[in-house]
C-alpha cells in the first residue's frame, strides 16, 4: 500500500500558521522535504487548494514576473517545485470545490475515499497542510508518515499544528537533519 506522507513547515512553538492564516516565517515555499522522487501525487483540502493553485499557477506562467500574493518574484528555490506540480495529479479533500483549473486534479469527498486511493498502485502520495486536514488524517490513521521543517522561532499568536487531534499517536523518529538557517528536518514514523 502506498504511504500517505504528511508534511509542514512550523514555528519552534508547533504553530503551522500566524495570525494572517499562513506561515508567514516560511520566505520560500521550496520542497525542503526530499519527496519529489517518492511521490506521484499531492492531497490537499479544499480550504488550501485554490490558493495553492493559484500560486504555483503564477509561478509557472510567468516565473519571473511579481507574484499576486507576494508582489514578489518567486523565489528561485521555488521552480522545481512549479514543474513538479505541473506535471503531478492532485487530489482535493472537499464536499464543496467541484471544479479546478487544474486538468490533472480529482476531488475525494471522504476519508474512505482518501484510504481508496491509498491502495491504488503508484508512489507515496504527499499530504500537504494545513493543519486542519494534517490532524483529520492523523486521527483516521491515515497518515504513516510525517516530516517537519522546524523553523527557530516561536511564532506567538497562530494555529498550533495539533490543536484538534484527541487520540494519543507513538512517533517513531527516522531521520534528524540540521538544515541552513538553523532549521531542523525531522521525519517521524506513525505508530
Amino acid at each position: 500500500m502506498r504511504k500517505l506522507i504528511a508534511a509542514m513547515k512550523i514555528s519552534v512553538d508547533g504553530k503551522a500558521e500566524g495570525p494572517a492564516g499562513f506561515a508567514d516565517w516560511v520566505h520560500d515555499w521550496a520542497e525542503d522535504y526530499g519527496l519529489t522522487d517518492q511521490v506521484d501525487a499531492c492531497l490537499l483540502g479544499g480550504r488550501m487548494y485554490p490558493g495553492y493553485e493559484q500560486y504555483w499557477t503564477a509561478i509557472q506562467n510567468a516565473p519571473d514576473e511579481p507574484l499576486p500574493m507576494t508582489g514578489k518574484p518567486a523565489a528561485r528555490e521555488e521552480l522545481p517545485w512549479a514543474r513538479f506540480a505541473a506535471k503531478t495529479p492532485h487530489y482535493v479533500l472537499s464536499n464543496t470545490l467541484n471544479s479546478a483549473n487544474w486538468p490533472m486534479t480529482r476531488f475525494l469527498r471522504s476519508n474512505d475515499d482518501v484510504a481508496a486511493l491509498k491502495r491504488q498502485p503508484g508512489k507515496d502520495i504527499y499530504l500537504m497542510g494545513g493543519s486542519t486536514i494534517v490532524d483529520s488524517l492523523i486521527e483516521a490513521g491515515l497518515v504513516d508518515e510525517l516530516r517537519l521543517v522546524v523553523y527557530p522561532l516561536i511564532a506567538g499568536e497562530g494555529k498550533v499544528l495539533f490543536s484538534t487531534t484527541a487520540q494519543r499517536r507513538d512517533l517513531e523518529l527516522t531521520k534528524v537533519e540540521q538544515l541552513p538557517g538553523g532549521r531542523l528536518s525531522l521525519i517521524y514514523k506513525i505508530g
